[in-house]
Formats: C-alpha cells, structure tokens, sequence
C-alpha cells in the first residue's frame, strides 16, 4: 500500500506550485481563465458532478488548467472516466487536490462518558 502524503508534504507540494507559477511570471490567483473557457465566463473549478472546488483547490486546479492548457472546468477521477465510458489521454497524470473536511473531537472521562 502506498503511503499516504504527510500534512507537511501537502504544504510543500502547495506552496512549491504556487512558488513555480510565481517564478514564471504568473500570479496563479489572476486571471486563470480565457476565451475558450465557457464563452468567456469566470467560474471555479468543478466536479464531475457539478459541484465547485472551494478553498486552495480553486488556485490549484486553475493554475493547472492554465499550466496544461485545458479549457473546460470540470475534473474527476480516472475511475469517475471509465464509469461515464470516457478514457482519459495517454500520458496524463492526476492533479493535487486537498481534501479537508470537519471532525468532531469528544472527549471521555475515565469511566467513559462523555465531558
């Protein structure tokens, strides 16, 4: 089994592809978009399903879009591909996506119950 990205490596692998957009000139959070791009029109990164990235994920998925020269916004996964009878192009790799979501910590006492 492959080992899973520490927090840390999730960071670095961020900061270091914003860090290379930057290098290069571009300011990754401006203007990720062109013409091509759904007539024109602004919009964020989505799912397969239509549902938009939030948070870094906008930021990252454009500045691959812009890196790689893909005009539609939509991503999903190589298996949500071959579900829909899709296949995705030879030589291409997948993209970093942060996955974050709420927890709720609780805490017991020593007999158990709930503080």
């Amino acid at each position: 089994m492959a080992k899973q990205p520490t927090r840390q490596d999730i960071y670095t692998r961020v900061t270091n592809q914003i860090a290379l957009q930057l290098e290069k000139g571009v300011r990754p959070w401006i203007k990720p978009w062109s013409v091509e791009h759904t007539a024109g029109r602004i919009t964020r990164p989505r799912r397969h399903n239509a549902i938009p990235y939030r948070g870094v994920n906008v930021l990252l998925l454009w500045s691959e879009a812009l890196a790689k020269g893909y005009a539609a916004p939509l991503w999903m996964t190589y298996k949500q591909s071959e579900e829909m009878g899709a296949q995705v192009r030879k030589g291409e790799h997948g993209s970093l996506v942060v996955f974050a979501d709420r927890i709720t910590k609780t805490e017991t006492d020593s007999a158990g119950q709930d503080v």
